[in-house]
């Protein structure tokens, strides 16, 4: 039964996992050229770019409900195997929900509000006066404009991948400790089991040798 709870967990962990990153790829297309691309990105791409931006942040709030019940069946999978955890699951499950915290950091923190800022069409430079002259905390420098905030968006978009990757790859070498664990406790238990079968084997021959003596 333990078993079974642990691979249900997994598949907890595993499906919404796979299911942002393929989101994510989705969204590839619009990151590669601000990141990636070796040619210059024209201001007509980051109109389109913040076009595509503002569609998804407009989406009926059922979208963003059914996202936000699968971030939280991923977080369920790891505390439930993180329930009387053992060894192998404070190692490998315990690094696991740092890196789904650090991503769900990242979602709340850089993409939400960054959509916000693209939906509202007001960004930081434009939000105060004159570059933030006269406002208390804020420094030449520390206010991004259009471009820049749609870069880190893009760049969130990257470091949320690599994050879901690391789970993915947690979950793996969990797999195969266990499963590489298991297969040595059968054959050490086969080789128990072939010795105390030798052993009785051994003592009916002698003991016959004893009756005819």
């Amino acid at each position: 039964m333990a078993f079974r709870n642990g691979s249900f967990a997994t598949f907890l962990i595993v499906c919404p996992t796979s299911f942002f990153l393929g989101l994510i790829f989705s969204l590839f297309p619009y990151d590669y050229p601000i990141l990636w691309s070796t040619t210059p990105t024209t201001p007509e791409y980051f109109t389109y770019f913040e076009t595509h931006l503002r569609f998804l942040h407009a989406s009926p709030p059922l979208i963003p409900r059914i996202l936000h019940i699968v971030i939280f069946l991923g977080l369920l999978g790891l505390i439930l195997k993180l329930y009387k955890p053992s060894e192998s699951n404070m190692l490998f499950d315990g690094a696991s929900l740092v890196l789904y915290m650090c991503g769900i950091t990242v979602y709340i923190a850089n993409i939400v509000k960054g959509l916000r800022l693209v939906s509202a069409g007001k960004y930081g430079d434009e939000l105060l006066p004159e570059g933030g002259e006269g406002v208390e905390g804020v420094e030449e420098g520390q206010i991004l404009g259009r471009e820049d905030s749609l870069k880190v968006l893009a760049a969130s978009n990257t470091i949320l991948a690599l994050v879901l990757v690391g789970v993915l790859v947690l979950q793996a070498g969990q797999w195969y400790a266990e499963r590489k664990e298991a297969q040595e406790v059968e054959s050490f238990r086969a080789r128990e089991q072939s010795a105390e079968k030798e052993g009785k084997e051994g003592g009916k021959v002698e003991g016959g040798k004893k009756k005819k003596n």
